[in-house]
């Protein structure tokens, strides 16, 4: 039986090219940094988490809520072929089970926060903002787009984002969780417009206040799909195939 099994909807993220050096301090064991035509991604993510179901249970007052994040993007080699999954450095959520759980099991880096969102279809336009409060400071996140959702084009930057499908935490030097998330790909919409204003600093820590001043190299919006994240398992480094 799946760990969990929910819907991932209206994916909105951020990708911002940064310096690989920033995050070789958060590279689990057994991995290395994946990086598309030379450049190294680092996003934020907000989505909405929507009838989740924890070991096949719907637990109440936690089956639909908001999820940001910030993540990047790492690869393991498992014999001829690469693991292609994320990292995140930070997954802030609005229920402190949800973080008690995450923290306790995969080994992950939550936090509980007030949040709410808004998705609005207007004149053949969608509009999806996440907003999360910080120290009494509200950070807010907001994409535009066209509508309806097309196919993501093979071989794009949308679909080297999104295609991710494994999840890696750091345990140690030597080893990390390793787990498994499984869904069908996913269309993404034309975005026409976006408004990010987000304190780094403050909300993921100091290494990351100069993200302030970064412009994303681009933005995007899935509308998701079902998914399951599988049981995790434990790597060491020296698993990794050379």
């Amino acid at each position: 039986m799946s760990f969990l099994k929910a819907e991932w909807r209206k994916l909105a993220l951020a990708n911002y090219v940064i310096d690989p050096t920033v995050l070789e301090p958060y590279i689990p064991a057994g991995t290395e940094l994946d990086i598309w035509e030379g450049k190294c991604y680092i996003s934020l993510v907000g989505f909405m988490f929507v009838n989740t179901k924890l070991l096949g249970i719907k637990v109440p007052y936690h089956v639909n809520f908001e999820e940001v994040n910030l993540r990047f993007y790492v690869k393991r080699k498992e014999g001829n072929e690469y693991k292609r999954g994320v990292v995140f450095i930070k997954e802030i959520v609005p229920k402190h089970a949800l973080t008690f759980v995450a923290n306790t099991v995969y080994n992950e880096n939550y936090e509980t926060m007030p949040m709410h969102h808004a998705w609005i279809t207007e004149n053949n336009t969608l509009e999806v903002t996440y907003n999360w409060q910080k120290n009494n400071l509200w950070q807010h996140f907001s994409v535009q787009t066209e509508i309806p959702a097309v196919e993501i084009p093979q071989n794009s930057e949308t679909e080297f984002i999104t295609e991710h499908y494994w999840g890696y935490a750091h345990l140690n030097k030597h080893a990390s969780n390793e787990y498994e998330v499984t869904h069908p790909r996913w269309n993404a919409y034309k975005v026409i417009n976006y408004s990010i204003e987000v304190d780094f600093g403050l909300v993921y820590g100091p290494e990351f206040s100069f993200l302030n001043d970064v412009k994303p190299a681009s933005v995007m919006l899935a509308e998701g799909s079902p998914i399951t994240v599988e049981s995790k398992r434990r790597i060491k480094a020296e698993q990794v195939s050379v």
